[in-house]
């Protein structure tokens, strides 16, 4: 033991220039020639691969782009339809000039709200400009409310039923377009794209985190709307006078939500009974539509007119025979002759899908050529800029017979239906 001690003890008194110190220096990277000469000749090889791919993508995405650019839609030849030429060969009830949608999913809003404004001008006599976007703000607020209360069951998008402007005006009121335009860009046109991703991707937080807390969540679902709409009015001035929404409701436009009545034609359910308009956006599951048969349907759309009153319409936009460019829609005879429109085949396309939930319109006048009735249709949607009368489509009686799936009217108009 003592030896050991006494060796250790001479190990540790080396000076430090013995050969047991150790110094670290820095030396260049290892080169390996054999491996780069071999990784130099991979890459060589993968470049020739990667040409003669690139030649046959480049000729396949050619291909596609010439099929895209060729593509053609097939269309009605509107030589040999008996059609009015324009929406001056109607008789129209007052309603206001066209606006556009733009980048949005809110057609149902502009319809609707159309179709109040010539509801307000039909009992009123006045001509009053109404914001669509104030009924867009607190939708957004209501659609976010329900699904945070259903954990995410009912949806968060841009679509509504034209009864979402009458729940609107029930619960908050309504506002003048000079109150509140709801639109930021410099351009002023509506773009709802960011909005929309913003406002779900925030909600799917929300219920991913947990941290469900309904009005402190709607405080923030109201800062992203504040953001990109702008923040709502709780008072505005009217013609020289102060207004809250809901007194500018009911003081002066004089409406009373309740007065209107949302229709529907199926044979899932009896007629003349109340049932749910089971589709997408009709998230709030109203299940308050008469039901009606569709001669009952057809023959309510006529009274109305005879009677000075206008409807939201509501249903599927996305056939062959509707023509932006032409600014017409009808039910060519090869795809189904009108003689052959009737219940069933309605029902049929609704049931597989053909006919769906695509768009809401007002209707706003009627005109007769030959044995066929046509309406005059005010559109926000773009298809209908395409053609010579901006935001106008003239449909005959069959696409409406055939597509239509709702309308929207005043009770008075329903008369012993309602009973």
């Amino acid at each position: 033991m003592i030896k050991r001690a006494l060796l250790f003890l001479s190990l540790m008194l080396l000076p430090v220039s013995s050969a047991l110190a150790q110094d670290a220096v820095y030396r260049p990277q290892y080169k390996y020639p054999v491996l780069d000469e071999m990784t130099k000749a991979y890459e060589a090889r993968q470049a020739v691969r990667d040409s003669l791919r690139k030649v046959v993508d480049d000729r396949y995405a050619a291909e596609a782009k010439a099929k895209k650019d060729a593509k053609q839609s097939l269309r009605v030849d509107w030589s040999q339809v008996q059609a009015p030429q324009g929406p001056d060969d109607f008789t129209q009830l007052w309603h206001n000039p066209p606006v556009p949608q733009y980048y949005t999913g809110t057609c149902w809003a502009f319809s609707s709200v159309s179709f109040t404004e010539s509801e307000v001008h039909r009992i009123t006599g006045k001509q009053v400009k109404l914001s669509e976007m104030w009924v867009v703000y607190w939708e957004y607020v209501e659609k976010a409310r329900s699904y945070l209360k259903t954990y995410g069951h009912t949806p968060v998008d841009e679509g509504s039923e034209s009864d979402a402007t009458l729940a609107i005006y029930t619960q908050y009121g309504a506002v003048p377009e000079s109150a509140y335009q709801g639109v930021l860009y410099p351009d002023g046109r509506h773009d709802h794209r960011e909005l929309i991703a913003e406002l779900k991707g925030y909600l799917k937080w929300v219920l991913d985190s947990g941290d469900i807390d309904i009005e402190r969540n709607l405080r923030c679902v109201r800062g992203i709307l504040d953001r990109y709409l702008g923040p709502v009015p709780a008072t505005f001035t009217y013609q020289g006078s102060t207004y809250d929404p809901k007194a500018f409701l009911h003081d002066v436009l004089r409406l009373d939500p309740a007065d209107y009545v949302c229709c529907v034609s199926r044979m899932n359910a009896p007629f003349n009974t109340r049932v749910l308009l089971d589709v997408h956006d009709n998230w709030r599951r109203n299940d308050n539509y008469l039901n009606l048969s569709l001669d009952d349907f057809m023959g309510t759309i006529n009274k109305a007119l005879d009677m000075g009153y206008t409807m939201a319409i509501g249903g599927d936009n996305s056939e062959p025979g509707m023509d932006g460019k032409a600014d017409k829609a009808i039910i060519p005879e090869w795809d189904i002759p009108e003689a052959y429109i009737n219940q069933a085949s309605r029902e049929f396309r609704i049931e597989n899908g053909t006919t769906g939930d695509d768009h809401g319109l007002h209707l706003v006048g009627r005109t007769q050529v030959g044995d066929d009735y046509w309406y005059l249709i005010k559109d926000s949607n773009r298809s209908s800029r395409l053609g010579k009368y901006k935001g106008y489509y003239m449909w005959r009686q069959d696409f409406i017979k055939l597509k239509m799936l709702s309308f929207t009217v005043h009770k008075d108009v329903l008369g012993d239906l309602l009973d």
